[in-house]
């Protein structure tokens, strides 16, 4: 497996200091973000994101995915038609922004029930939810397929999609080997075990996040450092070694200590050559 992080990792600055800096803490690559301005934006030009793929390619880094934050408040199943044609608008413009960057997986949150941390007024029936998710998403995964780009379903807390098995068939329905599983290890522990969604999502996983989340704190503030809290990594790996997984593993973590923040990204990197069994 290699040993990425995610772009949300670090503290505020240009991604050239964040290239540097994953290169010195040890990581192979970098998953980038597209958000409504800044160097990966809804408005870059094929010229500014060549510039920046070669920034990390000379400090030896892969740009191997792109995330995005902008599905929070543009939802692929929201009641609002403009919204959701936002949303696949979003989903496009990645799958552009990740071909020209050497990418070949971006991250979609597939739709939302409600989002209470966001708004928490803002609800769509689990049916209606699931059944436009669905439509966008097929309508979605030929764009995908002409860019060779693959679309991975992050499981977040959404209250949709709130299982494996339903994840798995949400998956099939869409039938297409360019869309699958950004499986989040840490997201999983709110409700469940991330070594029972490797089994069963299997050969869907495009690629996977390291969190790690302390179930007794509850809430956002149980998300903690790797090694820290409730994930299970020796049988997160076991299941992954099993499912015959061998593509990116990122770190996505939140750099909200006070004082030393790049100290976030070398603990992280510590901690993720001990889940790896590199030292």
């Amino acid at each position: 497996m290699k040993k990425g992080i995610s772009i949300w990792s670090f503290p505020a600055q240009p991604l050239k200091s964040s290239f540097t800096l994953a290169e010195k803490a040890g990581f192979e690559g970098v998953e980038v973000a597209l958000d409504l301005e800044g160097e990966i934006s809804l408005s870059s030009t094929e010229k500014q994101l060549l510039s920046v793929k070669k920034q990390a390619e000379d400090c030896g880094m892969e740009l191997y995915g792109v995330a995005s934050g902008l599905y929070w408040k543009n939802w692929l199943n929201a009641d609002c038609e403009k919204e959701r044609e936002r949303a696949k608008d979003i989903v496009r413009k990645q799958l552009e922004t990740a071909k020209i960057l050497g990418a070949d997986t971006i991250l979609v949150i597939p739709g939302c029930v409600n989002a209470d941390f966001v708004d928490p007024e803002k609800t769509v029936s689990y049916i209606t939810a699931y059944e436009r998710s669905l439509d966008a998403l097929n309508d979605l995964k030929s764009d995908a397929e002409k860019a060779g780009v693959s679309i991975g379903l992050e499981n977040v807390w959404n209250k949709f999609l709130i299982s494996p098995l339903e994840i798995r068939d949400f998956i099939d329905k869409i039938n297409s080997d360019f869309v699958g599983s950004y499986l989040d290890v840490g997201n999983v522990l709110i409700n469940g075990y991330p070594e029972h969604w490797i089994e069963i999502l299997g050969k869907r996983i495009k690629k996977v996040h390291f969190k790690d989340y302390r179930r007794a704190a509850g809430g956002l503030h149980g998300f903690v450092d790797l090694l820290a809290g409730d994930v299970n990594y020796p049988e997160v790996m076991k299941a992954l070694t099993g499912a015959g997984y061998d593509g990116w593993v990122t770190a996505e973590m939140i750099p909200n200590y006070k004082y030393y923040t790049e100290t976030i990204v070398y603990n992280t990197s510590n901690a993720m050559d001990k889940i790896l069994g590199r030292k």
